[in-house]
């Protein structure tokens, strides 16, 4: 769990109430459904005309990552590869099949499958690197989805202002509930300027960061596999790692 994301995403809400209050506002006037309704629902309906399915579902899914990431530990994964290696060089490339079944990285088990059937080097990085920047594209088109929201949901929160507006003009002859209704009216300005920089740019941001982290730890993998199947010492592949790390 990241705490921290969590923590965050509470603050920052905590603190609009909380400042609202300490101005002499209502917490429930902070409150308000056909706003919301308006805010979240257009901003969704815009990324829908703008993105595809398959983005949008892998959105919601790197969700999760905000509060429970990946572990991407470089480290722990240059064991690994070191380890493969030796077993590779102690029963020959056919004994990766055994490895390859128990493992849960996709590219892995694909590379390590390449390397039992005997590909070359090559073959074998030009079909990982595919994957690797299939994967990586995918990654920050589902970033660029709460980018999108949070460029939407301002603009958005400002139609549902006018929108509120032009009820409450209806009420002129109304003095005592003017006051009320434009209140009630900028709450949708909140929703959409509030919901962008407290939580959809944040996310984005956030999301392109365990992107580049994931892209990191394949490209590794990539590396090790592929000094595996020149039949390079286990220990190579830590110096591939010091060229990866500084590049």
């Amino acid at each position: 769990m990241d705490w921290l994301s969590l923590a965050g995403l509470i603050l920052g809400i905590a603190a609009i109430v909380i400042g609202n209050l300490a101005e002499g506002g209502l917490t429930s006037a902070l409150i308000n459904l056909p706003a919301a309704v308006i805010v979240f629902g257009g901003s969704m309906a815009a990324v829908m005309v703008q993105s595809p399915f398959s983005v949008i579902k892998q959105s919601i899914i790197r969700t999760t990552w905000l509060f429970i990431p990946p572990r991407f530990n470089l480290e722990d994964l240059l064991e690994t590869l070191c380890q493969w290696g030796y077993a590779a060089r102690r029963e020959g490339l056919i004994g990766l099949e055994n490895i390859a079944q128990v493992e849960h990285s996709l590219l892995a088990k694909k590379g390590l499958n390449l390397l039992a059937d005997g590909q070359a080097p090559a073959a074998i990085r030009n079909s990982l690197e595919l994957d690797l920047y299939k994967q990586e594209d995918l990654g920050l088109q589902s970033a660029h989805v709460y980018d999108s929201l949070g460029g939407y949901a301002p603009t958005i929160g400002i139609l549902g202002a006018v929108l509120g507006l032009m009820q409450v003009l209806g009420t002129l002859n109304e003095p005592s509930e003017i006051g009320p209704g434009i209140a009630t009216a900028f709450v949708a300005t909140i929703y959409g300027v509030g919901s962008a920089n407290l939580i959809f740019l944040p996310m984005a941001q956030k999301l392109k960061h365990l992107v580049r982290n994931e892209y990191m730890y394949n490209e590794l993998t990539i590396e090790g596999l592929v000094a595996i199947a020149e039949g390079e010492h286990p220990n190579s592949i830590r110096y591939r790692y010091e060229i990866l790390k500084h590049s």
